[in-house]
C-alpha cells in the first residue's frame, strides 16, 4: 500500500500533508504523483472529489527550485472561486518554505496584480484571461516556466477559455510539460492537447459513484426566502436520528445556530474556534444524543467521528466542492440509509453543476404543505432538441455581420433576426 512518504517528498511537504490528514494517496494521486515527479505530461480524467488538486499540487511543490527566483510553474483554473480554492490549498503546503506563490484571477484590479510583479513567483495560479493579460504586459514572464497545468480542462473549453490559455502556454518553454485535468476530453479540446502534448500518459480513474449506495440527495431552491427559512422548512418534514447542517465559515455556524435557536431548536455547534475544553464537552453531549441537530463546518468536522449520522444538510455549498463528498460521507455509513439536503440560491447554480460531474444523482425537490414534492429537472429545457424551422432559416439568410464591425453589431443583428422570425411566423399561421 502507498504512502506519501514512499515518494521522498521533502520534509515540509511531509508535514504538510500529514497537517492535512492525508495517510495515503488516493487513487488519482497514486497515478499523477510519480508522473509530474518525473516531468512526463500527463491527462487526468477523474470527478472532483477525487483528490484531483493534491494530485498535482504535491509534485509542483516538491519540484520548486528555491535558488531561481522565476516562474517555474503555472496552474490554469476556468473560474475565480476555483482558482481561489488552488490558491488556499497550495498556501497550506508550502507553509514554511521558501516557495513564492501568487494568484491573479479576474474581478480584481489589474493594476494591482502588475504590483504584485515587481519580483516574480516560483508558482502562478490565476484566470486564464488575467494570466493572458499579464504575459501581455510584460509583467508575467511566464518564458523561465516549464509546467503548465490546466484544471477543470472541458469547463475551460465550456466557457471559451482555451485561446487565453493557449496564448500563455505559447510564451512558456519549448519543452513544455503540461498536465490537463478534466471529467471528459471533448472532441473539440484535442487539437489544443495535440499541439502541446506530445504521447502523454492517459490516467482514467473509474465512474463510479463516489458515495454509498443507501445515499439520496435532495436538491432544493432556497427560491425567494432567506436560506434559514428554508432550513426551518426542512427541518419541519425530516426526523432524524441526527443531522449536520454544514456551513462554510464559523460566522456563519453562529448566525444559523442563533437563528434555530431563536426557533426553539436545540443545536450543538462545531467549529474550529472552539476551545478544547469546548470541544470535550460539545463531542460528548453529541455522543449522548442531547443534540438531533449539529451545525459545523468543514475544517472542525473533518478529523472527527460522529456516528448515528441519518441526515446532512448543505446550508452553504462548500468553498472547495471536494468537500462535498467528505461531507455527505458522514451519513449512510455501515450499510445505513442516508440523505443530503443541499438548499441553493441560483448563483450557485455553476458549483450544482460542478457537483453533478462529480457523479452526484440530484434528485430535484420543492416544499409544497410542509412535504417534499418532485420538480422538473433542471436541465429539460436545455436538454430539449430545437428543431429548425421556416422563420429560423430566413432569418439567418436575411442578416449578415456587416463588414464594417461597430460595438453593440450583435445586438442588432439579433434583433433584426428576431423581428424578421415574427413576421414570417404571422405569415405562417395566416396560411
Amino acid at each position: 500500500m502507498t504512502k506519501f512518504n514512499e515518494y521522498n517528498l521533502k520534509p515540509f511537504i511531509l508535514e504538510a500533508v500529514e497537517k492535512l490528514g492525508f495517510t495515503e494517496p488516493t487513487p488519482i494521486q497514486k497515478e499523477i504523483v510519480p508522473h509530474i515527479l518525473k516531468g512526463n505530461s500527463a491527462i487526468g480524467q477523474s470527478h472532483t472529489g477525487t483528490g484531483k488538486t493534491h494530485s498535482f499540487i504535491i509534485p509542483i511543490a516538491e519540484r520548486i527550485d528555491t535558488s531561481r527566483p522565476e516562474v517555474q510553474a503555472v496552474i490554469c483554473a476556468p473560474t475565480r472561486e476555483l482558482g481561489t480554492q488552488i490558491y488556499a490549498e497550495m498556501m497550506k503546503l508550502v507553509e514554511g518554505s521558501d516557495i513564492e506563490v501568487k494568484s491573479f484571477i479576474g474581478g480584481t484590479d489589474k493594476q494591482r496584480s502588475i504590483n504584485k510583479l515587481k519580483t516574480q513567483p516560483h508558482i502562478v495560479i490565476g484566470t486564464p484571461g488575467r494570466l493572458r493579460d499579464l504575459v501581455k504586459e510584460n509583467a508575467l514572464l511566464v518564458h523561465t516556466g516549464k509546467i503548465l497545468v490546466v484544471d477543470e480542462a472541458d469547463l475551460a473549453f465550456d466557457l471559451g477559455f482555451i485561446e487565453e490559455i493557449d496564448q500563455v502556454a505559447g510564451k512558456m518553454q519549448e519543452n513544455l510539460e503540461m498536465y490537463v485535468f478534466s471529467a471528459t476530453i471533448p472532441e473539440k479540446l484535442k487539437p489544443f492537447l495535440k499541439k502541446y502534448m506530445e504521447s502523454p500518459v492517459h490516467v482514467k480513474i473509474g465512474d463510479k459513484r463516489p458515495t454509498a449506495d443507501g445515499l439520496d440527495f435532495y436538491l432544493l431552491p432556497a427560491r425567494s426566502k432567506r436560506k434559514v427559512e428554508r432550513l426551518k422548512e426542512v427541518m419541519g418534514i425530516i426526523n432524524p436520528y441526527l443531522c449536520i447542517i454544514f456551513v462554510n465559515t464559523k460566522t456563519n455556524a453562529d448566525y444559523v445556530a442563533g437563528e434555530l435557536g431563536k426557533a426553539g431548536i436545540r443545536v450543538g455547534r462545531v467549529h474550529g474556534d472552539l476551545a478544547p475544553r469546548e470541544r470535550v464537552k460539545m463531542m460528548k453531549q453529541i455522543r449522548d444524543l442531547e443534540y438531533q441537530y449539529i451545525v459545523a463546518t468543514d475544517l472542525a468536522a473533518r478529523g472527527i467521528d460522529i456516528q448515528g449520522v441519518s441526515h446532512v444538510i448543505n446550508y452553504e455549498l462548500p468553498e472547495d466542492l471536494e468537500f462535498f463528498i467528505h461531507r455527505v460521507g458522514r451519513t449512510a455509513r455501515a450499510g445505513m440509509k442516508g440523505l443530503a439536503i443541499t438548499i441553493f440560491n441560483p448563483e450557485e447554480e455553476d458549483a450544482i453543476v460542478r457537483v453533478e460531474k462529480m457523479g452526484i444523482p440530484f434528485q430535484q425537490k420543492d416544499i409544497v404543505k410542509g412535504e417534499f414534492v418532485d420538480l422538473k429537472n433542471r436541465h429539460s429545457r436545455k436538454s430539449r432538441t430545437r428543431t429548425p424551422n421556416e422563420a429560423d432559416a430566413k432569418a439567418k439568410t436575411m442578416v449578415h455581420k456587416p463588414k464594417a464591425v461597430k460595438p453593440g453589431y450583435k445586438k442588432k443583428m439579433k434583433w433584426k433576426m428576431d423581428e424578421i422570425k415574427k413576421v414570417e411566423r404571422r405569415k405562417n399561421r395566416k396560411k
